[in-house]
């Protein structure tokens, strides 16, 4: 007979292995043994864990929302600014305006990737973060530690890559 991993008992009902369901449409896998009874103090310690990690994912997030939000507001000035510039010649005017092209470009990227990790944070709020929008599947940990705005799966990403998949709105 298996003894419960938490208090080492022969008389707790122990499931093994199994899993156990908790709020938020989760469950745990485990391939230890462990009672019904002590199965509540596992779930709080998973859950308590995923609290901490989400409010990691959070303040990353937030820390890059800032960052952006500066880069895009000062790559607007620069814009507004490059047009001041008094341009004589025609190396000058042409110079200026491949300047004034590539900070738009710039900005517009900076805007987009603003943009996910609004999106992303959003999802936090709303109790869907780390869940890929295309299949509802589960996204890779290392995945989301890489890119925690990621929106996809690794697998959707891949086929979005290859047209195979039509990007999500929003």
């Amino acid at each position: 007979m298996l003894s419960c991993i938490t208090c080492t008992s022969d008389d707790c009902a122990v499931k093994s292995p199994g899993s156990v369901d908790f709020p938020e449409n989760r469950r745990i896998l485990f391939s230890f043994p462990l009672s019904v009874k002590h199965a509540a103090g596992w779930v709080e310690l998973f859950m308590a864990m995923d609290k901490k990690r989400l409010e990691q994912f959070k303040k990353r997030l937030e820390d890059r929302q800032t960052e952006l939000r500066r880069m895009v507001s000062n790559r607007q000035q620069d814009g507004r600014n490059q047009g001041e510039d008094i341009a004589q010649d025609i190396a000058d005017k042409a110079a200026s305006s491949y300047n004034k092209e590539f900070l738009f470009t710039q900005s517009t990227n900076e805007r987009q990737m603003l943009g996910m990790v609004d999106s992303a944070l959003a999802r936090i709020r709303e109790g869907s973060f780390g869940e890929c929008i295309s299949c509802g599947n589960e996204i890779n940990a290392k995945r989301l530690d890489a890119v925690p705005w990621t929106r996809y799966c690794i697998e959707c990403q891949e086929k979005l890559e290859k047209g195979q998949l039509e990007p999500a709105v929003g």
